[in-house]
């Protein structure tokens, strides 16, 4: 097994209907305005940005981020991460009872090289932050929508 490879999934239902999340979640740059510990992200072009994170613990993870999918009619959306995380994350959107069923899925290594020695005793504590993390963004995203 190698300790420095995550794979994560997340499943939110959101009270607003897929194209309303859809639009909140292709406009990255305002992740901030709504999740907590998205800290920035910055848009360099339609394509590529560059995104800071930080959750409970006291490290902050920055990545540059490239478009793969954009499919508002399949409810997708799709991004790569090069930096401390290279990888990937998935948005799936579905209609749901009277709202949003949200699948977030991530599958990722950590290059930041104080978390990779520290891979092994405590990849339940880096799970865990990673979990708080998506707490945070639903329920941003739920306040959020219910505002708009």
């Amino acid at each position: 097994m190698d300790w420095c490879r995550y794979r994560f999934r997340s499943v939110w239902d959101i009270p607003a209907g897929p194209d309303a999340v859809y639009q909140v979640l292709e406009r990255a740059e305002e992740y901030p305005r709504w999740w907590p510990q998205v800290r920035e992200v910055i848009a360099i072009d339609d394509e590529h940005g560059t995104a800071r994170f930080r959750s409970l613990l006291p490290y902050e993870l920055i990545v540059t981020v490239r478009a793969q999918r954009r499919d508002p009619a399949g409810g997708v959306l799709e991004i790569r991460m090069e930096g401390d995380l290279d990888g990937w994350v998935r948005w799936t959107l579905r209609a749901h009872r009277d709202g949003t069923r949200v699948v977030y899925d991530q599958e990722v290594e950590v290059r930041k090289q104080l978390m990779r020695r520290l891979a092994l005793p405590c990849r339940p504590v880096f799970a865990a932050n990673h979990a708080l993390m998506m707490r945070g963004g639903r329920r941003g995203l739920t306040a959020y929508l219910e505002g708009v």
